[in-house]
């Protein structure tokens, strides 16, 4: 079974427009392209990544496709396409789904200033073009709100299959646990909603954290999704606020150490491989 980090990215100051990426943003304010990644990717043992979306653009998708051509290691790339302007979307999904790595769609909706923006009618006609499709919604949900939406996107979209990025950002750094581990049992309650173990780092300390911090997350996640509807991520470059790629691969093991072989197997690459249809290594 490959192992597969299901959630990174790259980014191309030069070439790209990602407005929400300032100075502000300290080390993680520059370009990131695939060369700098690889060898980490060797360090760990990581056969294939799902690159993600990092702006809601054309621009960025093809530029990820494009790198997905040119680099066997990523096997499957998250997009974007304008789910609140439904006709487009639908063109852009015809043209995006002729590549053999296209395989999932995201929105940064926390960047959205309505809370509620995914729960719009014409986004749902959007996310109805994606379950029709057989493509998986990458859900960020960064406020108590979105995690709220989830159970009502699986009502009122029937089919469609959705992955919570970072299991939601759990309050790690405050050691806090309400509301957000009932939100989490609420939107697991639902078959065809996953979960990816990523971006937990910079949920925590950023000086301090370990895979303690992450572990009593981490279990509440296994106890209601189980392993097959979990998946690890790095979140890298984002990861590097908070350390760097060997640290979260390391800590994250240690988190899933207690886990028989065939489970941690599932989180570590098998999950991922099944819910973005990644082809496996020869």
């Amino acid at each position: 079974m490959a192992v597969v980090d299901a959630h990174q990215h790259f980014w191309n100051l030069e070439t790209g427009s990602y407005p929400w990426l300032t100075s502000e943003a300290g080390p993680i304010f520059r370009t990131f392209e695939p060369a700098e990644l690889l060898p980490q990717l060797a360090a760990a043992g990581v056969e294939r990544t799902v690159l993600v979306q990092a702006m809601d653009s054309y621009a960025d998708t093809d530029a990820m496709l494009a790198q997905a051509d040119a680099h066997d290691v990523i096997g499957a790339v998250v997009g974007w396409v304008p789910l609140r302007r439904p006709d487009e979307a639908a063109e852009a999904l015809e043209r995006y789904r002729r590549h053999p790595k296209f395989a999932g769609v995201r929105h940064l909706i926390h960047d959205e200033p309505d809370p509620d923006w995914v729960l719009q009618d014409s986004v749902i006609e959007g996310l109805r073009l994606l379950a029709a499709a057989g493509l998986p919604f990458d859900v960020v949900a960064v406020l108590p709100r979105h995690l709220e939406h989830v159970p009502v996107l699986a009502e009122r979209v029937p089919g469609l299959r959705m992955v919570i990025d970072h299991l939601a950002k759990p309050p790690i750094k405050e050691q806090g646990w309400e509301p957000w581990a009932s939100l989490l049992a609420r939107a697991a309650e639902c078959p065809e909603v996953y979960a990816k173990v990523s971006g937990l780092n910079t949920a925590a300390d950023a000086a301090t954290w370990t895979a303690a911090d992450l572990r009593p997350y981490v279990e509440h996640a296994l106890e209601l999704f189980g392993p097959e509807r979990l998946m690890f991520g790095s979140d890298w470059p984002v990861a590097l606020l908070a350390g760097d790629y060997a640290k979260v691969w390391r800590e994250t093991g240690t988190a899933l150490s207690g886990l028989p072989p065939a489970d941690r197997a599932a989180v570590l690459g098998g999950t991922a491989t099944r819910f973005y249809g990644i082809e496996e290594p020869a």
